[in-house]
């Protein structure tokens, strides 16, 4: 769930995952190990990520093996996270749950995973590409649509919007065939919410409260917003840092719900686990659903850069060591979870986070510690690579710049994908470097080619691979993202590596014009040696300047906003309406002045103004004209209010 916690981690590296393929002799997976092992990794690891508190919970054999607390559910009264009653956010863990009613619904011949999802709804879905948007494109990330974040979260329960109202006022526009393009997708899992509400004729919480919760015995588990009162003490507070905890984070108010507003406890996590293994094992289970229905969901059914790995139905495809494993991970602005699951060896793992932490450090422990876990558990040797003869060619094809899938091409988010933006690199011996995809020290990771434009991770099991038409790349992914998202190549035209130094430099201009203007008024002053202009061309040199700091406010202000959405997702939950409006407008009047700045410009060289005047007027043109483009190519200047 987590949209911007920085712009790269953003766009490149949600829910990734990693392992390192273990030479070590296997450990015995008791109760006794495995807490001894926890308990010499955890505390450690959430003292020197300035983390609160966590929870964690092993499943085996259709029991749970370890449920441990660590840290603070609280820290300003010390209360220790109890894993039977602290409620944390499982952020998008909880599409997991939304996937599996929905499978229940397959089941019974009520939805059809294939079907088009239009006759489900009463609202209407774009037609694009001669393509319907099926339940199956829902439950992959395949769906097509753009990113949106207005109403994506909300800290004021008067401006949180219901789930039938989010769906219906969410318009996200198709931007990818169906099927086709990976793109994690919280509206995705909005719309098949809503069509499970439809369906059934039961409000969704009802629905899940009836047919999930009761019958797998997790009492303490919601995704009813705002949080019901009965479950308010057992709620752990929410912080970006232990060492930053007053005040706590709120309560976060999911608007796509289904895609991760659960709120649950470690020992109701554990009760889904064993119920979601045996069931697609064939033994008695609690859960309501076949294990055909459970095998069918654990199959992979997407994989958008073969042989790197994909989706599952609602699943990330994560396997590890040899090992089959079923993942989800999630995150809100300050809650961070994972759960794993290794489908043939009937083990469960599930770990939450209170607090982002250092650095974000919560992400990279949650991530490590499961790939240790399957080091220790499930360990397996790693191959030698052996280099391909024309591993420096094809590495040189596929470097270049690349944005992620997940974007936005209709509303100012459109400039998270140009800020999000890296550079794919070859080294001298044919290895890569990919942007986001590091090491736990943040030094990247180099990979090598093991087969024709799939690598492998020097140290390690994971590999990138590439889609080819040709000599051109079409995508590029890892198994880290492989599933949710992929790397585009960036054609030149939207190529951050020359927009924004046009941009810098334009900014520069204009501020050092609106510095300038009066310092230079000043000095005439005090000389007595006014502008010899015509009064025409004086009205115009003076509107050019106006326009000017017209363009500054405009894109300090965006500046401003794009800052506060990215601390805080709730300042996207409508209330700074009126500072979208009143940008859009202010960049209106910019476009429109920017010709009268390119005016000013011509009349300064036919004027014969000196070249220094005429240089600058006409750089200051420019600036202002490049601004303008900045803001309507990137939706910064909008005729309607959508983001």
């Amino acid at each position: 769930m987590r949209l911007i916690a920085a712009t790269t981690a953003l766009l490149v590296a949600t829910f990734a995952g990693s392992a390192v393929a273990a030479d070590t002799a296997r450990a015995e997976l008791t109760r006794a190990d495995v807490e001894a092992w926890l308990d010499g990794y955890l505390p450690y690891a959430i003292g020197a990520g300035d983390i609160a508190g966590g929870v964690i919970v092993v499943v085996k054999g259709g029991e749970i093996i370890a449920q441990k607390g660590y840290g603070y559910a609280d820290v300003a009264t010390k209360k220790p996270v109890d894993p039977e009653r602290t409620l944390f956010r499982a952020g998008s863990v909880s599409k997991l749950v939304t996937h599996t009613a929905a499978m229940q619904l397959i089941e019974q011949g009520k939805l059809d995973l294939e079907g088009d999802i239009a006759q489900y709804l009463d609202l209407p879905i774009p037609a694009a590409f001669g393509k319907p948007v099926t339940l199956h494109n829902l439950m992959t990330h395949t769906g097509g649509f753009e990113e949106l974040v207005r109403g994506l979260m909300a800290s004021d329960p008067q401006r949180f919007m219901p789930l039938e109202t989010y769906v219906k006022a969410t318009k996200p526009t198709r931007i990818y065939p169906p099927g086709e393009v990976p793109s994690y997708c919280n509206y995705c899992l909005a719309l098949e919410g809503y069509i499970i509400q439809r369906v059934s004729g039961e409000n969704f919480d009802d629905y899940l409260d009836q047919h999930i919760f009761a019958p797998l015995g997790m009492s303490n588990s919601t995704f009813r917003q705002p949080l019901p009162e009965q479950y308010e003490e057992q709620m752990s507070s929410a912080y970006s840092a232990a060492s930053q905890a007053q005040p706590p984070g709120y309560f976060e108010l999911v608007g796509p719900a289904p895609a991760g507003s659960l709120s649950t406890t470690g020992a109701d996590m554990g009760r889904f686990m064993i119920a979601w293994l045996h069931t697609f094992a064939g033994v008695e289970s609690p859960l309501p659903l076949r294990p055909e229905t459970a095998q069918r969901m654990q199959t992979t059914m997407f994989r958008a850069t073969p042989p790197s790995v994909g989706m599952a139905v609602g699943f990330f495809e994560r396997d590890r060591n040899g090992h089959r494993v079923r993942e989800h991970g999630g995150d809100t602005q300050w809650f961070h979870s994972k759960l794993a699951m290794f489908m043939d060896d009937d083990v469960g793992i599930f770990i939450s986070f209170n607090s982002t932490g250092k650095e974000g450090a919560s992400y990279k422990i949650r991530e490590h510690l499961v790939a240790k876990f399957a080091d220790r558990y499930f360990p397996a040797p790693l191959p030698e690579i052996a280099k391909t003869p024309d591993a420096a060619a094809h590495a040189q094809l596929v470097s270049g710049r690349y944005a992620s899938s997940r974007r936005a091409e209709t509303t100012f988010f459109k400039l998270f994908s140009l800020l999000g933006q890296g550079s794919v690199a070859s080294k001298t011996d044919g290895a890569l470097t990919l942007p986001g995809l590091d090491e736990l020290n943040g030094q990247p990771r180099e990979w090598q080619e093991v087969a024709p434009f799939v690598w492998r991770d020097k140290a390690g099991p994971e590999q990138v691979a590439a889609k080819m038409e040709g000599d051109r790349v079409q995508m590029l992914s890892s198994d880290e993202i492989g599933g949710i998202e992929v790397f585009l190549p960036v054609p030149w035209q939207r190529s951050g590596a020359w927009i924004v130094p046009t941009i810098f430099v334009a900014s520069a201009v204009l501020v050092l014009t609106a510095l300038a203007w009066p310092i230079a008024a000043w000095r005439r002053r005090r000389r007595g040696t006014p502008l010899a202009l015509s009064p025409r061309e004086l009205s115009i040199y003076r509107l050019a300047r106006i326009v000017a700091l017209i363009d500054i406010v405009f894109l300090l202000g965006w500046m401003m906003l794009v800052s506060a959405g990215s601390s805080d997702l709730a300042a996207y939950d409508g209330h700074l309406d009126w500072a979208f409006y009143t940008l859009h407008l202010l960049g209106l009047i910019g476009a429109v002045g920017a010709i009268v700045a390119l005016w000013n410009g011509w009349l300064a060289v036919a004027g014969k103004r000196g070249w220094k005047a005429a240089t600058w007027n006409v750089g200051l043109g420019i600036s202002c004209l490049a601004v303008s483009w900045f803001a309507f190519a990137f939706h910064l200047i909008r005729f309607t209010l959508l983001y």
